[in-house]
């Protein structure tokens, strides 16, 4: 919260937000707790019930053939997980089903295949003997005491490897560098301007008798405005219907374009109904659909639709309006769009429903020459200033709805790193059980000669090798799951927040094995000794 007032606070738009605790949530979340933490205690004792009594008093939980059996499984889970894994990626790199399904579940296959492996590794039974002296050797030694408990082994690992795998996914969401504004199906449109006028215009700035009436006569060959082209849209006043706005809108702006924009196909679609091949390859014709329930056929950008106006595909939006309700039905929903602030209707349907908005608000400015933005920008505003005509770049509006979406990226991404830190918490527990456990060991190799700067490293050794597995894993599966978007993107690097994010992990995971060490240290052995 913090945060959002103050470092991230231009993309939010205000310091009025606050944090809200209610009592009713702090309930729920002890209640939940408190379950989990009763179910963890059934699981575990209903585990037991299954070992001798001798082997509980030996502190042994499973015989040598079980933990070989168990071996076996493991491993072949592993290979049925990843052969499934690489075909749904093979599947998806060849098109044969959506590549961000196959990909993503792919990944994730991958990631629990990862696990089955590193389990059977933990479990496997012919190690060979470590000689040598120095760091060396203790460091494997510590290396092989993550085998001591393989359960809790790889519950660390894969808890780690799971946020890693998450926070890598959602950064791959972040929108880096600006749109193209010369490719029609980009977020522009292949528009490098657009405007919006106080006033309406009627006239058609692009035949010669609106030029001539709107003083845009092009007649000089010098002109700023030769090669210029205005797409005109209707609007209808309301709310703003992006990321910028923090309220759902009640009533959102509406916008309606001529049919030589909607013949035109540009932008990119994430989805749309069903239709006929016409429709299919240019979903824009959808909005001339006519239904027999008199709703409207209207289209919003897939970002606006989720996250702002909650809706989806097929459902409907009820503008309330002087002459009456108007019933709104999402046909299709555009992918990355400087529209996400309007719904787009035909204007056909914009006139019916709409007929006291007379005239041309909202323009989309084309340019035989995009270097030339800055002076058609001007000139633009100058002639037309009458109208109350602003210009501004589509590739700023654009960064305008980029820089909110990757400020609320950040704050998730925030959240689970804070969450991943403060699971390295229970990886430190892990340890100390283990090293409690282990204490008659510790006691025996003490009176051999051991000293505690050996212990440390042993103890540091074993934590840095879960959290580095864990890192790696879910690195690497995150990054097979995202691999559409990094080469759509072109391969251009992560954010340097990630990898600030992941190193602090590593660095509260290595700090939590101090904790594990001092009580090491600090444990009397002698008793152990003595029990040993």
């Amino acid at each position: 919260m913090f945060g959002l007032r103050t470092w991230w606070v231009d993309a939010v738009g205000t310091t009025s937000l606050r944090l809200h605790v209610s009592p009713v949530s702090l309930l729920i979340g002890a209640i939940g707790g408190i379950v989990a933490a009763l179910l963890c205690v059934a699981v575990t004792l209903r585990s037991l019930k299954k070992q001798s009594t001798r082997g509980l008093l030996a502190g042994s939980l499973a015989s040598d053939s079980s933990k070989a059996k168990t071996n076996k499984t493991s491993l072949r889970i592993g290979l049925v997980l990843t052969v499934l894994g690489v075909l749904l990626l093979v599947a998806a790199f060849f098109h044969l089903l959506s590549q961000v399904a196959g990909f993503f579940i792919g990944g994730t296959l991958l990631l629990a295949a990862f696990l089955f492996f590193q389990s059977s590794w933990f479990k496997r039974r012919h190690k060979k003997a470590l000689t040598g002296r120095g760091i060396l050797p203790i460091t494997k030694l510590g290396f092989r005491n993550t085998a001591y408990r393989p359960g809790r082994s790889i519950l660390c690992i894969s808890l780690i490897a799971s946020a890693t795998f998450i926070i890598v996914a959602v950064d791959s969401f972040r929108h880096r560098g600006e749109a193209s504004i010369v490719d029609r199906s980009s977020g522009t449109g292949g528009f490098p301007l657009l405007a919006e006028s106080l006033l309406p215009i009627v006239k058609d700035p692009n035949s010669p008798e609106g030029q001539q009436d709107l003083n845009l006569a092009v007649g000089d060959p010098q002109s700023s405005l030769n090669g210029v082209t205005l797409t005109r849209f209707r609007l209808q006043p309301g709310d703003d219907a992006s990321c910028l706005n923090l309220y759902r809108p009640q009533n959102p702006k509406v916008i309606a374009p001529t049919d030589d924009f909607l013949r035109a196909g540009r932008f990119s679609f994430q989805s749309s109904l069903p239709g006929n091949n016409e429709e299919t390859a240019n979903p824009w014709l959808l909005l001339n659909r006519q239904f027999d329930d008199g709703a409207i056929p209207v289209i919003a950008d897939a970002n606006s639709l989720n996250y702002v106006l909650h809706l989806k595909l097929g459902e409907e939006l009820t503008l309330d309006h002087g002459g009456g309700p108007i019933r709104l039905r999402i046909v299709a929903a555009l992918s990355g769009s400087l529209f996400q602030s309007e719904l787009l209707m035909s204007e056909k349907n914009f006139i019916r429903a709409f007929p006291d908005q007379q005239g041309y608000r909202f323009f989309l400015i084309d340019l035989s020459d995009s270097n030339r933005t800055q002076s058609v920008a001007a000139t633009l505003e100058d002639r037309l200033s009458d109208f109350g005509f602003d210009v501004q770049p589509t590739s700023e509006r654009l960064a305008s709805f980029h820089r909110v979406e990757n400020t609320y990226l950040s704050t998730f991404q925030m959240l689970g790193g804070l969450g991943l830190v403060l699971g390295t918490i229970g990886l430190a527990a892990v340890l100390l059980r283990n090293v409690l456990e282990r204490r008659r060991e510790l006691a025996l190799m003490r009176a051999v000669g051991y000293n505690s700067r050996h212990f440390a490293v042993m103890i540091v050794a074993e934590n840095a090798l879960l959290l580095v597995a864990g890192v790696i894993t879910g690195v690497v599966c995150a990054f097979l799951a995202i691999m559409p978007v990094y080469l759509s993107r072109q391969g251009q690097p992560f954010n340097l927040s990630l990898g600030l994010l992941l190193l602090a992990v590593l660095v509260s995971g290595l700090l939590a094995s101090v904790a594990a060490t001092w009580v090491s240290i600090r444990t009397p052995l002698l008793r152990a000794l003595k029990a040993e």
